[in-house]
């Protein structure tokens, strides 16, 4: 099987998805928060997709494990201000756990490459 582009990694996809449901919910966040913790959600979860698509561009699999860490991290950190906005009652669980629920998938799929993955040589 050939080298897939990143645009065809489902991990990738999954992370495009889950930047639009961001931004959907953070429309729904007070507009005191607009410059804060929305701007933050905003890059983590944009930081996800980006990592993975600049890690895959690397050359090798030390930097390619790198930027799939850091988009990782993001993960975390997205999780993390989700989780804020509940407790700050911006939120409601039933609203965020579908998105939670995503970014366990996206994390425990990123742990696999990170863990299993075996860079291809380059043309």
């Amino acid at each position: 099987m050939g080298w897939k582009h990143y645009k065809e990694l489902i991990v990738w996809q999954k992370s495009m998805d889950l930047v639009e449901s961001v931004y959907t919910l953070t429309k729904l966040l007070p507009s005191d928060e607009r410059f804060s913790l929305t701007d933050q959600m905003h890059r983590a979860v944009v930081s996800i997709p980006s990592n993975i698509a600049e890690g895959h561009g690397r050359q090798t699999e030390k930097e390619y494990k790198q930027f799939l860490s850091i988009a990782k991290g993001s993960v975390s950190e997205l999780e993390t201000q989700l989780l804020i906005c509940v407790r700050l009652k911006y939120l409601t669980s039933q609203q965020t756990e579908p998105v939670l629920a995503v970014c366990d998938e996206i994390r425990r799929m990123l742990t696999k490459i990170i863990t299993s993955f075996q860079f291809p040589s380059t043309p």
